[in-house]
């Protein structure tokens, strides 16, 4: 039963934990030579001093021996005692705290032994066995104890360092006061004096004191004096090393100085004159290079690595020569020079050191290099054409590269070199030996050939073709010879004979070299050549059904690239192969008529005309291109053959009226018309009969043609709207024209619901109704009512709510204008004529925001383009106009409206060179569209009128409504 109560008191010297074995931590200065020593108390105990764990140490051995003494209730046994010795039991003795059977110096008994303690042999065996490993063990001991001692400068047992600096404290007793005085004071070594010292702190000053301070620093400038502000300092040459500004005297001080320092340097030491050049002077100050500190270090380790590589691999060449490219790079020149020259003594049958070296030497020892390299290396190409640039006169550069060519008689770089300093017949005698020394060198021989005479280069190409009859260059080259000669029937025999040839010899020649061969003789001035090339070639390693396409893009690329020759050549291969594709012979006339002339057009037109008669566009082409010449029996000739081949043909019949309208024979165009409506009778031909009549001023008759066009073309809208116009426009302005006009309009509306322009002729004729005669009849309502029917029968025509829009604003309805216009995006929001026709007529606020929503939903609509030019040319900003009208014209060329905006933009703010510019465009796009346009250019009183003369008539209409508008 346990003896603990929970209230109970400690008993005296009680330590909590001690018998756990809890004590003071020990460090490793308690345990090595530091360690407190032990002292003896008076009994004979030792007890640690000197620190705190000796202490703890001290106060656990009490506790162990007060414990030990309640243990034993009849005291400490007397020394020797063994327990159980009486009875037997075996006696361990000794003097060290080993423990163990073989504890003790002496073993006294045995475990096991009686009284008698006999031993037997095992037993002898056994202790001296015991005693050996102790005795070992002990040696081991000792042996380790006086190492680590001696290690300590110490013999014997390790001492405490208090011990081994006892003496020393005893001398300090005889220490004097002077020697106490005259002890040094100890350095502070701690970390805070080891850390890097911190830049000194300036505080900023205040706005008013700079400002101060800069007014004073100006006016004492000004007087001459150095004025640095606060809180800076100031170097010994004037510069203000720290601060907010630059002495600027203080460095002209210093420049001043250093220039000074220089000139006295270059003065003559005993006439005292200067010698320094003055034209040179400065610019040799600018050519010094100051190398940084990084630049330094970099050439420092550029020359350790270089010089490891040469120590390692002295015959390493590019080692020698980047070493010295690095002393030059470094300014160091003669040690450069030096390197160099060693280089060369190590590394002599390396031809780049020579070189190297001979570049950087002054001229002279130039030449006396090369010298030495060219008898350390006879056959070394590249220093003898080197020698030979370092000579100045041609007779000694002649000299160089003979000796060359003595040595190196096969070389082709030196040959050519050495004929280039000759002239033309010293040149031809140096080829001729040039060819038998190096007969595989065809520049050798197309050379020799060039400076021979027709027959002699005749045999000259044949020896060469023998020598390589695998090059195609000497067959080519023997073509062009033929083909200066005029000798054409050769050329295509020599290019065929040379594919045989070239096909027998195995070269291996493809189709796209061929063809850079035939641009390439086109650029040189033989288009025969080229042409016999392609004929022979073109069609090599071409499947029969990609022929036709594959030409076809050879041809356009060719054509890109500029060679026009080669490119007919492989239209005309590909017409003489597909005589009867239009798409080939379309693309020789584009081809002729824009790189040809109109001899050569013509005969393509002709040829056309001839392989595919039904093509109307071939006669029709070269008719006009006739007329234009200004041939109209020839243009009219071909329309009589074209009347051959195609007796119905209605654009032939249509040709052949207008050359003679626009030529003025008014009765033979009626005739022609007149023949057509019995041979071939159609529409248009109706119609262009009753325009004739109308302009030669016979209205009945033009009606009646119309309305007998009406009974067998009903659904023709023109008929109609010609008939609506004659009775309106040409007739007398009375009820009776307004009726017959009327009723023509209501027929095409009946029979053509779905013509717009109908449907607006209708509308304006009802709006102007009053200029007819009716008294105060207003025609406004009527024309909405008509154009509201036509919206019904035609969604989403934004042709009809551009009309009703404009219709309401002549009426004076802007508000209503404006809410047709936002009805009309929602049912068309992406047709350019509304949002163009929105931007014109938005206030000026307002447009650049729908220019820009336009924009987004119309990006390449013609008519918006025009419109967001017309804003920038209504704000004066012209380049940026400009741009926009050409962007317009680009997209569309066919819209003479853009065309008309144009001109009169360039009319407005423009040049002469500028409008010629674009009138030359629009002619060349023969503009057929455009509202305004087609208005100007079929009314009645313009009919005949070039497109340059509708294009004054527009753009000065166009003008007039700017400067209204403005």
């Amino acid at each position: 039963m346990s003896s603990f109560r929970p209230n109970s008191q400690a008993p005296k010297g009680y330590i909590p934990g001690l018998g756990r074995g809890a004590a003071g931590f020990v460090t490793a200065s308690d345990i090595g030579p530091a360690a407190a020593r032990p002292a003896s108390d008076a009994d004979g105990t030792e007890t640690l001093v000197g620190s705190r764990s000796a202490e703890l140490r001290a106060a656990k051995l009490a506790m162990q021996k007060a414990q030990q003494q309640r243990q034993l209730p009849f005291g400490q046994a007397p020394k020797g005692y063994v327990a159980g010795a009486g009875r037997g039991a075996s006696t361990y003795a000794g003097d060290n705290d080993d423990s163990g059977p073989t504890g003790g110096d002496v073993m006294e008994g045995s475990l096991f032994g009686g009284k008698d303690q006999q031993f037997d042999d095992d037993d002898d065996e056994a202790d001296r066995i015991y005693d050996a490993i102790d005795e070992r063990m002990s040696s081991k001991r000792r042996k380790r104890s006086n190492g680590e001692a001696g290690g300590n400068g110490f013999k014997g047992e390790a001492s405490a360092i208090g011990d081994q600096f006892r003496e020393l404290k005893q001398k300090l007793a005889d220490v004097t006061e002077a020697e106490w005085a005259a002890i040094p004071d100890v350095g502070d070594y701690s970390l805070r004096h080891k850390q890097k010292r911190r830049e000194d702190v300036f505080t900023p000053l205040t706005d008013s004191l700079l400002e101060s301070r800069s007014k004073l620093g100006s006016d004492a400038t000004a007087g001459g004096r150095n004025v640095v502000l606060a809180g800076t300092t100031t170097a010994a040459d004037g510069t203000v090393t720290a601060g907010f500004r630059t002495n600027l005297s203080g460095l002209a001080e210093a420049r001043s100085t250093v220039m000074t320092m220089s000139l006295d340097k270059m003065s003559d030491s005993i006439t005292g004159q200067t010698v320094v050049d003055p034209k040179g002077y400065l610019t040799s100050l600018s050519s010094v290079k100051i190398a940084s500190a990084a630049e330094v270090g970099d050439v420092n380790k550029a020359r350790l690595l270089l010089k490891s590589v040469r120590d390692t691999n002295p015959k390493h060449a590019p080692g020698w020569i980047a070493a010295a490219r690095v002393e030059e790079a470094a300014g160091k020149t003669v040690q450069a020079r030096k390197l160099i020259v060693e280089g060369c003594e190590t590394c002599p049958d390396n031809e780049d050191v020579w070189l190297e070296a001979a570049r950087l030497h002054p001229l002279e020892q130039a030449k006396t290099i090369l010298a030495a390299a060219s008898r350390r290396l006879p056959h070394s190409v590249k220093v003898f054409l080197r020698a030979a640039d370092l000579e100045t006169a041609d007779a000694d550069k002649k000299a160089v590269l003979r000796k060359a060519l003595e040595a190196n008689p096969t070389s082709v770089t030196l040959w050519k070199a050495a004929v280039d300093l000759e002239d033309e017949e010293d040149a031809r005698i140096l080829l001729s030996v040039a060819v038998e020394k190096v007969p595989h060198s065809v520049e050798m021989w197309l050379a020799l050939a060039r400076l021979e005479t027709y027959e002699n280069a005749r045999k000259v190409l044949n020896q060469a073709r023998k020598h390589l009859p695998s090059d195609r260059a000497v067959w080519i080259a023997a073509a062009k010879l033929e083909e200066s000669q005029n000798h054409g029937e050769m050329v295509d025999r020599i290019i065929e004979k040379a594919v045989r040839s070239l096909d027998k010899h195995d070269a291996v020649v493809t189709r796209s070299q061929w063809l850079q061969e035939a641009e390439a003789a086109e650029v040189a001035g033989a288009p025969l050549t080229s042409a016999a090339i392609i004929k022979c070639t073109v069609g090599r390693g071409v499947d029969d059904e990609d022929r036709q396409r594959t030409w076809s893009d050879d041809a356009s690329a060719a054509l890109s690239r500029g060679a026009v020759a080669t490119s007919r050549a492989i239209l005309a291969h590909s017409l003489a192969t597909f005589p009867t594709k239009r798409s080939l012979w379309l693309q020789a006339v584009d081809l002729e008529r824009t790189h040809g002339t109109p001899s050569s057009l013509d005969e393509v037109l002709a040829a056309a005309s001839e392989r595919l008669p039904k093509q109307e566009i071939f006669w029709l082409v070269r008719a006009k291109e006739k007329w234009i010449a200004g041939d109209v029996n020839a243009s009219r000739n071909i329309l009589t053959e074209a009347f051959k081949a195609n007796p119905e043909s209605e654009p032939v019949w249509l040709a052949a009226v207008k050359l003679e309208w626009e030529n003025g024979e008014i009765e033979r165009a009626e005739k022609l018309l007149e023949r057509a409506r019995e041979r071939a009778p159609t529409a248009r031909i109706f119609m262009k009969s009753a325009l004739l009549e109308r302009e030669r001023g016979n209205f009945v008759t033009a009606l009646d043609l119309l309305e007998e066009g009406i009974e067998k073309y009903p659904t023709f809208a023109k008929f109609y709207m010609m008939g609506g116009q004659i009775c309106s426009q040409d007739l007398p302005k009375d009820r009776s024209g307004l009726d017959r006009a009327r009723k023509f309009y209501q027929r095409g509306l009946q029979q053509c619901p779905k013509n717009v322009v109908l449907w607006c002729l209708a509308s304006r004729l009802e709006e102007n109704v009053a200029e007819y005669g009716t008294g105060s009849y207003n025609g406004v309502t009527k024309a909405r009512s008509l154009l509201e029917l036509a919206r019904l029968k035609n969604p989403k025509s934004d042709g009809l709510w551009v009309e009703a829009i404009r219709l309401e604003r002549r009426a004076g309805n802007d508000k209503l204008a404006i809410s047709l216009m936002a009805r009309a995006l929602q049912e068309c929001p992406s047709s350019g004529l509304l949002l163009a026709e929105n931007i014109m007529t938005a206030p000026r606020v307002e447009q650049k925001a729908k220019s820009a929503d336009a924009i987004k939903k119309c990006p390449d609509d013609p008519r918006v383009i025009t419109a967001v030019a017309a804003l920038f040319a209504g704000e004066r900003k012209h380049d940026k106009a400009r741009k926009w009208f050409e962007r317009a014209t680009a997209i569309d060329p066919d819209i003479g409206d853009s065309w008309a905006k144009l001109y009169a933009f360039e009319l407005d703010a423009g040049t002469t060179e500028t409008q010629e510019n674009v009138k030359t465009r629009c002619i060349s796009a023969e503009p057929k569209h455009g509202e305004l346009w087609c208005q100007v250019a079929k009314s009645m009183s313009n009919r005949g009128k070039s497109t340059a003369e509708v294009l004054d008539i527009v753009a000065r209409i166009i003008l007039d409504k700017m400067q209204q508008l403005n």
